[in-house]
């Protein structure tokens, strides 16, 4: 119905986070949010179409055992994450797939797609209050349920672990990682800095600059942050040779060690700030990311901080509170690891 004026229409599912968006040109607004009322609360699920995704998703499932570099992230939150639905992997198993009928998800939808738990955003020259308009003709009519939506456990605190799977891959793969600040802690700031500092996006992160350019142990080697919630994970991941698996290891704590030990002069701290925001200006020329990231703020904190906001945030934070949260998180003997070994 939308590719048929040229328009697309697209679905996510995170860990805490399910949406269905479409693309359009102006004119199509009222297509577009008739649609996707109709398609949240009043999709059939039935079985024929069930056992058909199924299958496709089975695929999607073998497809990420080919990439060991992505299958480490799922397998390492499961270990973090032990008995708890923060550890379930987004696409599911093939055996819980196999247990999903028609009647269950009509039970899911009815339980947790509440309208006074949802956002619905929308991004464009029309004006507001003729996007309101056509949003209340559709979405009005649909009243919640009185079943009560499930409410996630509280997110339990799990010691460190060593993992080693046996993996038919030529590289060894190596994920360390531990909980961290959840989505509402004022403490997230510097540790966005801190992630950009040790091992973001650029090339000239420590991380990068140390275990490849001055080295050549790695072709990749990242940080990254999943902040929830509830919780949050940091983690640290690279592929090398399997006999360089140790000393990457002690380049990295080498690095921990420097960021908890000594204080970022004035030039690398203004330098630290630059870089992120501007790769956070960069990301904000994505479209469709944009919208994605406005309506998730509005979801989780009821308004949007812009790019600007945010800058006077990071400008805000000294190299004191970077420090301060390296020493909270960058402790190895804190972090869990799991290693493909071929």
């Amino acid at each position: 119905r939308m590719e048929d004026v040229g328009g697309e229409l697209n679905a996510f599912t995170s860990k805490e986070e399910i949406g269905l968006y479409s693309v359009f040109f102006e004119e199509y607004l009222e297509r577009s949010i008739e649609l996707i009322a109709d398609m949240i609360f009043n999709s059939q699920f039935s079985e024929e179409q069930i056992e058909r995704e199924r299958e496709v998703i089975l695929d999607e499932i073998n497809s990420y055992l080919d990439i060991p570099s992505a299958l480490i992230y799922d397998d390492f939150e499961q270990i973090l994450f032990k008995n708890h639905e923060l550890g379930n992997p987004i696409l599911g198993t093939p055996e819980s797939l196999r247990c999903i009928t028609s009647e269950k998800i009509r039970k899911y939808v009815e339980r947790q797609f509440k309208v006074e738990q949802m956002v619905f955003f929308s991004m464009g020259r029309t004006p507001f209050s003729k996007v309101m308009k056509k949003a209340e003709k559709y979405l009005s009519i649909y009243r919640s349920s009185s079943v009560e939506a499930k409410v996630r456990t509280t997110c339990p605190i799990s010691s460190p672990k060593k993992t080693i799977a046996k993996k038919d891959t030529h590289q060894s793969h190596v994920l360390l990682g531990r909980t961290t600040f959840n989505m509402f802690d004022p403490e997230r700031i510097a540790l966005y800095l801190l992630n950009s500092i040790l091992g973001g996006l650029g090339m000239n992160s420590r991380l990068n600059t140390s275990l490849r350019e001055k080295n050549g142990l790695v072709y990749t080697v990242e940080s990254t942050h999943a902040l929830y919630t509830d919780s949050g994970v940091f983690t640290v991941y690279f592929g090398c040779d399997p006999e360089n698996t140790t000393k990457c290891l002690n380049l990295i704590q080498r690095e921990f060690h420097k960021l908890r030990h000594t204080l970022l002069t004035p030039h690398q701290l203004v330098k630290a700030k630059k870089q992120l925001r501007g790769e956070l200006g960069i990301a904000g020329e994505n479209k469709e990311s944009l919208v994605l990231d406005m309506a998730k703020s509005f979801l989780h904190y009821n308004k949007y901080v812009n790019l600007t906001e945010l800058s006077e945030l990071i400008q805000t934070v000294t190299a004191e509170e970077i420090q301060k949260v390296a020493n909270m998180l960058l402790l190895p003997d804190e972090f869990s690891l799991l290693h493909y070994s071929s």
